[in-house]
């Protein structure tokens, strides 16, 4: 059977992760409510605004049950917002601002800047034969990781040269960037397989 991977539906590019998910094998599903979520074998959370996407979360009564999700070994992949969501501690937050958690990493909201700071550049991602173009929206990076994360790729260019981008921690995957946009569905199957080897 296909793996049953939601992307949780509150904001962002919710339709190009279920398109992506589509068309690697997986079953997608939008998920906004708690039984949804309940459903699934794993857990895309995309980007969007972070602040906003955690308020969205408690007013749909899904914060805790994304929390309980996690922290029980639900496979998740965060992009750029995501990250945020699925980050332990995060710098140049809003106040107050809260997560899911169980990332246990740093990151730093909005690290590069504004929107029109956005950028491209390609990557190379462990784990994957050839580069991978990456789109950075108003993105964070990773300020710093514990000992159980590994690094999957840095920025290799620029003022931001060095900066973590993509880590993975046992089930829980995130990237600063949209792997979502383009065709490029590398990044989206590596999460797919992660689902499918923890099922």
């Amino acid at each position: 059977m296909n793996p049953v991977i939601g992307v949780l539906a509150l904001q962002g590019d919710v339709r190009e992760h279920l398109a992506a998910l589509g068309a690697l094998g997986a079953d997608p599903v939008p998920v906004r409510r708690p039984t949804e979520l309940a459903a699934c074998d794993g857990l895309v959370i995309p980007g969007g605004e972070s602040t906003t996407m955690i308020k969205l979360a408690r007013i749909f009564d899904l914060l805790e049950p994304l929390r309980e999700a996690v922290r029980g070994g639900l496979p998740a992949f965060g992009t750029c917002a995501g990250m945020i969501m699925l980050a332990d501690r995060i710098e140049d937050g809003a106040p107050g601002q809260e997560s899911i958690g169980g990332l246990h990493i740093t990151v730093r909201r909005n690290a590069f800047g504004r929107q029109v700071d956005s950028f491209e550049e390609d990557l190379h991602v462990d784990g994957l034969e050839e580069p991978v173009r990456a789109v950075f929206i108003r993105a964070p990076w990773v300020e710093a990781v514990e000992d159980d994360v590994e690094v999957l790729a840095r920025v290799e260019d620029g003022p931001a040269a060095g900066r973590i981008v993509a880590v993975r921690q046992g089930p829980l995957m995130a990237t600063s960037f949209h792997p979502e946009v383009g065709s490029d569905h590398r990044i989206h199957g590596m999460f797919v397989d992660l689902v499918r080897s923890a099922r």
